[in-house]
C-alpha cells in the first residue's frame, strides 16, 4: 500500500479485517488495498438497509454497489462535513453547523438546508432530518419556480397563458411539479403545438372542397350515422341478391322459425342482442330496403336518424332505399371517408377547430417556453435541495454500510446485526440468527451448497396480509435429527413482524462434532429399525397371502377334501439346517462375548474403561474427523455470493462463532425441574431381563472355560479344567544307592549315562 497512514486490523472469521475507527481512516479509504476489503460488490435489494441511500450510492443505476461507488460516496460526504469524525456518529439528524461552507458546493448545501427549513416554517432549527428533506410538497408549496422544468397553471401571469396551459393538460395529461401541482414541461408544450398545427392543416384540405364536405357542416354527423348502419345495410342487400340467385334460400336468409324459440320465452327489449342480429328487414329478391315500416325494431331509431341526416339531404324524401340509391350515398360520402382516414392532430380535436386556430394565432407558446426557461434557471438551487437529502442520508447510513462492506465488523462483533441478516428463525428449540432472504431457492442452493453449512430454505408467509418470501437459515448449533422438509417454525424479521415458516429444502452438512460422535450409533439404530420394518412388512404381506389362500381353500373345500382323501397326513418336519445355523450363530456370538469378557477380566481394573473408550473412538473417530474437516471449511462467502455479493475473503464460521449464531434452548438460571413425568412410557421388564440373561451367559462361558462349573457340579456339567503337563529332571542317586546295572548284551552299544525324566 502506497500510504503512510497507520491502519489497524482485527482478526475475526479466520482473516484480518480493517478497523475504521476515525475520520482519518475514512479519508484514506481509497488508498486501502482492495485486496484487504471483505466485499467488492453487493446488491441494492434484499438487504436490511435504507433502499433510498443505496440508490443514491448506486450512481450507474445497475442495482449493484461496487467499491469505486463506496469510495466516491465517502469522499463526497467527508468533503461536505467540517469534521470527518461526524460521519462515525451515524446520527439521524444533521446539524447545520456540521456542513462545510468553505467550498462553493458546501455553501450551496447550507443555503438549501436553511431554505428547506424556512419553507417548512422552521427557520430557527439548528439541524435537519431526512423526513424534512423528503417533504417536497411543503418545501416547494410556496414557490412557483423550483427548477424541475415543469410549470403549473399558477406560474402564468395572464389568463390567456393560463388557459392554454389548462388546454395542454386537458389534451395530453399533466406532469407533476415538485410542489405537487399539475403542470406542463417543454416536451409537452412542443407536442401540443405540433398536434394543433397538424389538426389545422388537416382541416384546410377539406375546407371549400365539395367532394370532401358534400353536406357542408353537417357532413361529419351524416358520416357518423352512415358508419353506424353501413354493415347492416350491406348485409340486407347481399341477402336480397342471394334470394334472387336461388329462391330456395329465402327462408334461411330470413331466419327459420325455430330461431325465434331461443328467446321467445324471455323478457325482451328492443336493445336485445338476439333481435339486433336478425336482418334489417324481410328479405326477398330485388326488394328495396324500407326506411320506416317493416324495419327490424332493434334498428328502427338508427334507421330513422339515417333517413333524416343522410337519405333526405342526399336523395330527397323517400320511404324505401334501393340498391342503386345505396350506391349513390356511398359515392357521395367516399371523399369524406378518405379524408377522415388521414386525420392528424387527433389529440387536440376535443378543443375544436376554432379554439385550436385561436391558440395557434396567439403568443402563448412563446410565453410558456419563457416560463419553463425561468423555472430551469433555478435547477442548481433545486438540485442542492436533493443534495441536502443525500448528505443527511450519508451522515446517518454510510458508516454502517462501510462496516458491512469494507469489513464485516457488525457481523463478527455481534453488537448489531449485519445488513444481510434478515431476522431470526425459531424452529426445533433453536434460534437461528444467520437468515437471509432469497429470490429463488433452487438457484441460490447451487452456490450456497459450497459453504459447508447446514442450510434450511423456508417458505415464509403472513396469512393476514398475503405477503410471501423465501429465506435461507444456517443451523450452526445442535443436531439435525429433527430437521426435515415440512417442519414449521416462526420467523421474526428485523421489523419484529412474525411469519409462518416451513422448511422447503435442506442442504445437509455437519453441524457439530458432538453430532458426528453419535452419528454412527444413530445410523446403526436407524438401519436396525429399517430392517425390522422391512421384515415386519414382508411378514405382514406373507400373512395376508396366507389368509387369501386360506379363504380360497375354504371356497374350494369340497374339491380339496376329495383330492386329499386317502392320503396320510404327514407331520411337519423341522428344518434341521435352520436349527443348526441358529445354533452355530448363537455359539459364535456367545464365544465372542466370552472371549471379550475373558480378556477384560484379565486386564487391570483401571484399563477396562479405557478399552470401552477406545472402542467407542474406533467407531466414532472417522465420522468425527470428516465432520471436523468440513466444519473447519464452513464459509459465509458462498451464501452471500449466491445472493449477488462479491465476497473478497474466506469468511469462516468456526465452531465457537457458529454456536453464537444458533442459540440452543437451555433452562434459565435458577429454574426448578420436576422430573416426574405422569405420561412417561411404562417400563418393560424385558430389556433388563435380556441384559441379565446376557450377563449370566457370559459369566457361565467364562466359569466353564476356567473349569469352575465342572468342579462345582462334581463333573456332572461343564468341562474339566485343562491340566498342564510339566517334566522334571531327576538327578541320579549316588553310586552306593544306585540300582545295579544290567549286564551288557553283546553287540549292543552301551546307553549313555543321562538323567532319567519322569512325570512330575
Amino acid at each position: 500500500m502506497s500510504t503512510n497512514h497507520s491502519w489497524k486490523f482485527f482478526r475475526a472469521g479466520g482473516f484480518d479485517q480493517v478497523r475504521l475507527d476515525s475520520g482519518a481512516d475514512l479519508m484514506q479509504l481509497e488508498k486501502l488495498d482492495q485486496k484487504l476489503w471483505v466485499a467488492l460488490a453487493c446488491p441494492t435489494t434484499g438487504l436490511e438497509f435504507d433502499s433510498r441511500t443505496l440508490a443514491l450510492i448506486d450512481t450507474d443505476k445497475d442495482g449493484r454497489i461496487r467499491a469505486p461507488e463506496i469510495i466516491a460516496a465517502t469522499k463526497w460526504a467527508l468533503g461536505s462535513l467540517t469534521n470527518p469524525d461526524d460521519l462515525l456518529k451515524s446520527a439521524p439528524a444533521l446539524p447545520l453547523a456540521s456542513i462545510n461552507d468553505a467550498t462553493p458546493e458546501g455553501k450551496q448545501l447550507l443555503s438549501s438546508a436553511k431554505e428547506i427549513l424556512r419553507n417548512l416554517q422552521k427557520p430557527e432549527a439548528a439541524e435537519i432530518t431526512i423526513e424534512e428533506t423528503l417533504d417536497t410538497t411543503k418545501i416547494f408549496a410556496q414557490t412557483s419556480f423550483n427548477g424541475d422544468g415543469i410549470v403549473p397553471v399558477e406560474s402564468a401571469e395572464d389568463d390567456a397563458t393560463k388557459g392554454v396551459i389548462t388546454d395542454i393538460i386537458a389534451c395530453l395529461g399533466p406532469e407533476m411539479d415538485r410542489s405537487g401541482k399539475p403542470g406542463v414541461s417543454q416536451a409537452k408544450v412542443d407536442q401540443f403545438f405540433v398536434e394543433a398545427q397538424a389538426f389545422s392543416d388537416w382541416w384546410k384540405k377539406a375546407e371549400g372542397d365539395a367532394t370532401v364536405l358534400p353536406l357542408d357542416g353537417s357532413t361529419a354527423n351524416a358520416a357518423l350515422t352512415f358508419r353506424a348502419v353501413r354493415q347492416k345495410v350491406e348485409d340486407y342487400f347481399t341477402r336480397c341478391q342471394l334470394a334472387a340467385f336461388d329462391p330456395r334460400a329465402v327462408s334461411a336468409l330470413n331466419r327459420e322459425e325455430k330461431e325465434y324459440l331461443t328467446f321467445a320465452g324471455k323478457d325482451l327489449s328492443l336493445s336485445s342482442a338476439e333481435i339486433a342480429s336478425f336482418p334489417l328487414a324481410q328479405v326477398s329478391a330485388g326488394k328495396p330496403l324500407p326506411l320506416k315500416n317493416g324495419v327490424n325494431p332493434a334498428w328502427a331509431d338508427v334507421m330513422g336518424k339515417f333517413e333524416a341526416e343522410v337519405v333526405n339531404p342526399v336523395l330527397g324524401s323517400r320511404t324505401a332505399l334501393t340498391e342503386e340509391d345505396w350506391g349513390i350515398i356511398r359515392g357521395k360520402l367516399a371523399g369524406f371517408e378518405t379524408w377522415s382516414a388521414g386525420k392528424t392532430g387527433a389529440l387536440v380535436e376535443k378543443l375544436g377547430l376554432k379554439r385550436v386556430r385561436e391558440i395557434l394565432g396567439g403568443k402563448s407558446k412563446e410565453a410558456i417556453t419563457a416560463l419553463i426557461a425561468r423555472d430551469k434557471a433555478l435547477e442548481p438551487e433545486a438540485n442542492a435541495t436533493a443534495a441536502v437529502e443525500r448528505l443527511v442520508r450519508y451522515h446517518r447510513d454510510l458508516y454502517k454500510l462501510l462496516n458491512n462492506f469494507v469489513s464485516f465488523r457488525d457481523f463478527y462483533r455481534k453488537k448489531d446485526k449485519a445488513i444481510f441478516q434478515a431476522g431470526t428463525l425459531y424452529l426445533d428449540q433453536r434460534a437461528c440468527e444467520l437468515c437471509m432472504t432469497v429470490e429463488e431457492s433452487g438457484r441460490h442452493a447451487l452456490m450456497a451448497g459450497l459453504a459447508g453449512t447446514y442450510l434450511a430454505y423456508c417458505d415464509c408467509v403472513r396469512k393476514a396480509t398475503g405477503e410471501k418470501m423465501q429465506i435461507v437459515a444456517a443451523f450452526t448449533g445442535g443436531d439435525s435429527d429433527n430437521l426435515m422438509v415440512g417442519r414449521n417454525g416462526i420467523f421474526y424479521d428485523r421489523k419484529g413482524r412474525d411469519w409462518d415458516a416451513t422448511i422447503a429444502k435442506i442442504i445437509d452438512n455437519p453441524i457439530s462434532i458432538r453430532q458426528a460422535f453419535w452419528s454412527p450409533y444413530k445410523k446403526f439404530v436407524r438401519m436396525v429399525e429399517e430392517q425390522i420394518a422391512k421384515r415386519a412388512a414382508a411378514a405382514d404381506a406373507a400373512s395376508s397371502d396366507q389368509l387369501a389362500q386360506a379363504a380360497a381353500n375354504v371356497a374350494k373345500a369340497d374339491a380339496i377334501a376329495a383330492q386329499q382323501a386317502g392320503k396320510p397326513v404327514e407331520p411337519k418336519k423341522l428344518d434341521v439346517g435352520v436349527v443348526a445355523a441358529m445354533g452355530v450363530a448363537v455359539g459364535a456370538i456367545g464365544g465372542a462375548l466370552a472371549s471379550l469378557a475373558t480378556g477384560l477380566i484379565r486386564l487391570p481394573t483401571w484399563q477396562i474403561p479405557l478399552v470401552f473408550v477406545g472402542v467407542m473412538l474406533l467407531i466414532s473417530l472417522p465420522s468425527m474427523v470428516i465432520a471436523w474437516l468440513k466444519l473447519r471449511k464452513r464459509n459465509l462467502g458462498p451464501i452471500l455470493d449466491a445472493n449477488g455479493w462479491a465476497v473478497n475473503a474466506r469468511a469462516r464460521i468456526n465452531l465457537p462463532f457458529g454456536a453464537s449464531l444458533t442459540q440452543v434452548a437451555v433452562l434459565p438460571a435458577g429454574a426448578r425441574r420436576d422430573l416426574v413425568d405422569p405420561f412417561a412410557d411404562k417400563k418393560s421388564p424385558w430389556p433388563r431381563l435380556i441384559v441379565v440373561l446376557i450377563i449370566l451367559a457370559i459369566a457361565y462361558a467364562i466359569l466353564n472355560r476356567m473349569g469352575y462349573i465342572y468342579e462345582w457340579t462334581k463333573g456332572r456339567l461343564g468341562e474339566p479344567r485343562a491340566v498342564k503337563v510339566e517334566t522334571v529332571t531327576v538327578k541320579p542317586a549316588s553310586t552306593s544307592a544306585a540300582a545295579p546295572t544290567p549286564p551288557a548284551v553283546p553287540g549292543t552299544p552301551a546307553a549313555p549315562a543321562t538323567p532319567a525324566e519322569v512325570p512330575k
